[in-house]
């Protein structure tokens, strides 16, 4: 490994997806990566290819103490974090009403606040050392809200609101902040990590709409994000948000045209309210 210029990452959710795919990209070209799972073993092929260049950890970003005590873990086997990737989260389906209140609490529980906390623990270490880029895996669904998918819309929302922030607030101390927003490729988002509500028979409509929308679409596979993750990372001046994919763009800048649409159409009543 070539450690002349690596860097030591910390990565949530790197047992798949995007989290396994930028995990090994960094790796391969003579990073270190401090990796976290909910379930450690699922990270054992990583160790046994990449050896002490890895530090495998197990983490549930839900737990604010257990993600600082692995911030710390990460940090004092490698001398520092220097790139965090909160990539830990999951999919989940129903529509509004049809979501139960533990549903909501988990999804936001684990998108919204795991990366918060996770945040957090990075933030005096790189504070200190006067460096650090954090990368906030957010969404196109971060950006623009689709049915079926409120609670997640929410806790994407949610992230790229503190991320902005965030982003105000460190960047005196050198640290610099990215919200990358993927479309939709081919990782478990939507598999076997997803969750489900209840479905009530009024919504079905949405839900058939949705089907036959995502049926017309052929998934990319998340490898071939990797290449646009380093560039990123390695950037002078690296975006506030970037989005990985050519699915998106179209989809904000009509998101983006019909708000300013709607403001400037009741922008009489709105500045009545001046009094």
């Amino acid at each position: 490994m070539n450690t002349e210029h690596a860097i030591t990452w910390f990565v949530t959710g790197a047992s798949r997806g995007f989290g396994n795919v930028w995990t090994r990209a960094a790796l391969r070209r003579g990073d270190r990566v401090v990796a976290t799972a909910r379930d450690v073993a699922a990270l054992k092929p990583l160790a046994d290819e990449f050896g002490d260049a890895i530090l495998p950890l197990t983490l549930d970003v839900t737990d604010r103490e257990a993600a600082f005590a692995a911030v710390d873990r990460g940090a004092e086997r490698f001398g520092g974090i220097d790139v965090v990737v909160n990539n830990a989260g999951y999919g989940l389906f129903g529509a509004v009403e049809e979501v139960t209140e533990a549903q909501a609490r988990a999804q936001l529980e684990t998108n919204l606040l795991g990366a918060l906390w996770v945040t957090q623990a990075v933030l005096p270490g790189m504070r200190e050392r006067g460096r650090g880029h954090i990368l906030q895996v957010s969404s196109i669904g971060g950006v623009a809200a689709f049915p079926m998918l409120g609670l997640y819309n929410a806790s994407k929302w949610g992230l790229e609101a503190f991320s902005e922030s965030l982003a105000q607030e460190v960047a005196p101390y050198g640290i610099k902040v990215t919200i990358i927003e993927p479309g939709p490729y081919g990782t478990d988002w939507s598999g076997s990590s997803s969750v489900h509500a209840e479905p009530h028979p009024a919504y079905e409509h949405v839900r058939e709409a949705r089907r036959a929308a995502a049926a017309g679409r052929e998934p990319i596979g998340p490898e071939v994000t990797a290449e646009a993750v380093l560039s990123v990372v390695d950037a002078e001046r690296p975006p506030l948000r970037l989005f990985l994919g050519s699915y998106c763009l179209p989809i904000a800048e009509r998101a983006y045209a019909g708000r300013l649409d709607t403001w400037r159409e009741w922008r009489a009543l709105s500045e009545s309210a001046d009094g």
